[in-house]
């Protein structure tokens, strides 16, 4: 067995959703950047899936080609000692001469594949159709794709039609290089069920082994589907593909943590979403990774059960994982030690794909709506250039077979850990493949990252964060690390060996500091700087916190980073100073500006006063003259720690998306809560007796790419948790502990 080697691939999607075609490559930029391939090549891959899509290349007409594009990236992977992997349909129903439908789909389809192979007759690797029945599911059966069919005869017809169109391009394909392989993909998961919708499972189970079945001639009579497929006059055309069987030289596998279902007759247990059915009965359909205990058996037992039914080599060519950094990270690192384990036990595992190196687009509305919703990959391409993040780190470390893995993603994934069950747990009776030991949780990191400012809005919700995201931290008080002193620092540090340090604490009161600036300063500036340079000697990452304030608000636009802060009160001008001379030590130093928290969890905020305020029928004044982007403090603390992680440095604004003014802000905010807008009272800012000088226009965005959600999403947020603590029967305990569910930005992958 040759040795495991780590395949990429960016999320490359062309599918139509009516007349329009969505174009993954084109949204994350890489259409016009061919040095994305050298970034790539930089991880250590060894082999790359790419594009050499029907609709990219003869959009107009069968015989019309152009080879420009893909001439020019398939020679820089050559060059850069790549194999490319051609994928000559990724989710599309081919150009809009035809459709997954059109009887002549399969003949077309192969004289384009014919076509490819003469223009690049030294690749040898090919996925002529990717995840054939996963497609035909989500254009023929639920409509969502063209040609937005719901209709099960529909289904089986654009099934059949991908199958013999792989059938006819590989022999194309073959006639040209007769050693030419075929990769064949498909999403692989199991249905888990209760007893009454076993039925659905049981179906389920076997129709996802449809697309392989098909290929290696096992559709015959007697397999399970054979006779629902002849009642749809498929028969003769079932023999011909079965007398003609194109068994793949690989089986590759795509799992996501939504790839197993659950489905259960229990609607009531489950939000009206949920809910679906068949013609029998209405049940709910979830993700088992949610509900079921034990837990499912995820991309091992996935891996396992197709090696025990096919016996062929196996790849694993999408691994992705839209959440939290650190858990893409555990995500990659145990796809890697999955496989490593697989072929200990004999299992011919040959690749991990880390997928959707460039991130991906719209894939939680399935790609129907162009919305913009990004799930960020190996580089986030938001900024002017694409950034690595951590998942590149350990995608280079895989690569290289050396380095250490990040101490901050050690740990089990969300996956792994109890918060899992977003659902009333469920025990699954079905005979499944059973959990392993190795599939437990590992120990934590013995390496903290260490925060300071635990009496503090943000060092608690810092906290809270970790908790949730399984980071192991020390949160500290005053009297346990003073930054007044050096050698509290320095035993702390010593003591506690953290991995990272994240300072939230600080002077916070703006009105009061124009009368205590000695305190101030001492606080947010020296103490401050005092704690980097800890840091920077000991090469360990920090983060520090300023503020919109270091602005005097002059400028028309919002500020961005390269702007020159000139504050016009005391703490901006401590918070100046301490991003001055932080900055100026050198080292691991990442400084975020932020501005005008509010928070759920905090009383003592803005939109906490306004809500209790106007709940009570009392006015609430608010200027309307000062323009901010306030920050919802659960995206603050999330994009900081995904950023901290990821090993960024330098200034860095995160504001949730917007600029409103204090009164505009206080409107928004009651229209959400459904509260009395018109106790929201407009006041010139001169009119309140603050003793600190406020810029007028304060408004922050990023010239280093966004990553903080719009406003209006956050209000929303920061709404239905509110409403959830008001009628919930112990509302103080959960405003305290409550956690939005940073799992709803996984990929849906709907069954």
């Amino acid at each position: 067995m040759r040795a495991l080697e780590l395949w990429g691939g960016h999320e490359q999607t062309v599918n139509r959703v009516g007349g329009a075609f969505h174009d993954q490559t084109v949204r994350s930029g890489h259409e016009h950047r061919i040095e994305d391939l050298d970034r790539f090549a930089a991880l250590g891959l060894k082999a790359l899936r790419y594009p050499v899509l029907w609709e990219r290349v003869a959009p107009h007409a069968p015989d019309q080609f152009d080879w420009e594009w893909t001439d020019l990236r398939l020679a820089r992977i050559r060059e850069l000692g790549m194999r490319p992997i051609a994928g000559l349909l990724h989710h599309g129903s081919g150009p809009r001469y035809t459709s997954l439908v059109d009887p002549a789909f399969a003949p077309l389809f192969a004289r384009y594949a014919r076509a490819a192979a003469e223009r690049y007759p030294w690749i040898d690797d090919w996925t002529p159709i990717n995840e054939p029945l996963t497609t035909a599911r989500f254009s023929a059966l639920y409509g969502h794709w063209y040609p937005h069919l719901a209709d099960e005869h529909m289904f089986w017809a654009a099934l059949l039609n991908q199958v013999e169109g792989v059938q006819l391009a590989m022999a194309q394909i073959r006639a040209v290089n007769p050693a030419a392989r075929l990769l064949q993909t498909e999403d692989l998961g199991r249905s888990y069920a209760t007893r009454a919708v076993a039925h659905q499972a049981e179906f389920d189970n076997v129709r996802r082994w449809m697309t392989w079945d098909l290929l290696t001639g096992r559709v015959t009579p007697g397999h399970p589907l054979w006779a629902r497929l002849d009642s749809f006059g498929f028969g003769d055309r079932l023999r011909a593909v079965a007398d003609a069987p194109c068994p793949p030289d690989v089986l590759g596998v795509n799992h996501y943590l939504t790839s197993d279902r659950f489905l259960d007759h229990r609607v009531e247990r489950y939000p009206p979403h949920r809910v679906g059915g068949n013609a029998f009965m209405t049940y709910a359909d979830v993700e088992a990774v949610r509900v079921a205990l034990p837990a499912p058996g995820g991309l091992e037992g996935a891996l396992e059960e197709a090696w025990a039914r096919y016996g062929l080599p196996l790849a694993v060519t999408e691994s992705h994982n839209g959440c939290t950094r650190e858990d893409q990270v555990r995500w990659i690192q145990e796809a890697w030690e999955i496989a490593g384990r697989l072929r200990v036990r004999g299992v011919e595992v040959q690749a991990i794909t880390a997928w959707a190196l460039l991130g991906a687009f719209d894939w939680n509305s399935l790609l129907t709506r162009h919305i913009g919703h990004y799930e960020v990959g190996a580089f986030d391409v938001r900024p002017p250039e694409p950034r690595p993040t951590a998942v590149a780190g350990e995608l280079a470390r895989i690569g290289s077979g050396s380095g250490e893995r990040h101490p901050g993603c050690d740990g089990p994934g969300w996956w792994r850990r109890d918060l899992r069950l977003e659902f009333q747990p469920v025990y699954r009776t079905v005979e499944t493949p059973e959990p392993r030991a190795e599939w437990s949780a590992a120990a934590g990191s013995r390496r903290p990252l260490l925060i300071t400012g635990a009496t503090g809005t943000l060092g608690k919700a810092l906290a809270r964060a970790c908790e949730w995201r399984g980071l192991a931290y020390r949160l500290t008080r005053r009297h346990e690390l003073d930054l007044s002193h050096e050698g509290s620092i320095e035993r702390v540090l010593d003591a506690c060996e953290p991995w990272a340090v994240i300072n939230a604490a600080g002077f916070v009161r703006v009105d009061d500091a124009e009368n205590e600036a000695g305190a101030c300063m001492a606080a947010n500036a020296e103490g401050a700087v005092r704690l980097a340079r800890a840091c920077r000697d000991r090469g360990l990452p920090n983060v520090a916190f300023s503020s919109d304030l270091v602005f005097n608000g002059r400028l028309d636009r919002p500020y961005v980073e390269s702007d020159r802060p000139a504050p016009l009160n005391v703490y901006g001008l401590s918070k100046a100073r301490a991003e001055r001379d932080i900055l100026d030590l050198g080292g691991r130093a990442l400084m975020i500006r932020t501005a005008a928290f509010f928070s759920p969890y905090d009383p003592h905020n803005f939109a906490a006063y306004l809500t209790r305020t106007l709940a009570a029928g009392a006015p609430f004044e608010a200027a309307e003259d000062l323009i901010v982007s306030p920050t919802y403090v659960p995206d603050l603390v999330d994009a900081t720690l995904d950023l901290l992680i990821d090993g960024e440095t330098g200034v860095r604004h995160l504001a949730n998306q917007g600029a409103v003014s204090w009164a505009e802000f206080a409107r928004h905010v009651a229209v959400a809560l459904n509260l009395d807008t018109g106790l929201v009272r407009s006041r010139h800012h001169g009119e309140f007796d603050w003793a600190a000088r406020r810029p007028r226009y304060a408004a922050l965005a990023t010239e280093r790419g966004e990553v903080m959600p719009p406003l209006d999403t956050a209000i929303a947020r920061y709404a239905a948790i509110v409403v959830e603590a008001e009628f919930a029967p112990e509302a103080e305990a959960l405003a305290e502990g409550a956690r939005p569910n940073l799992f709803e930005r996984a990929r849906p992958r709907v069954s």
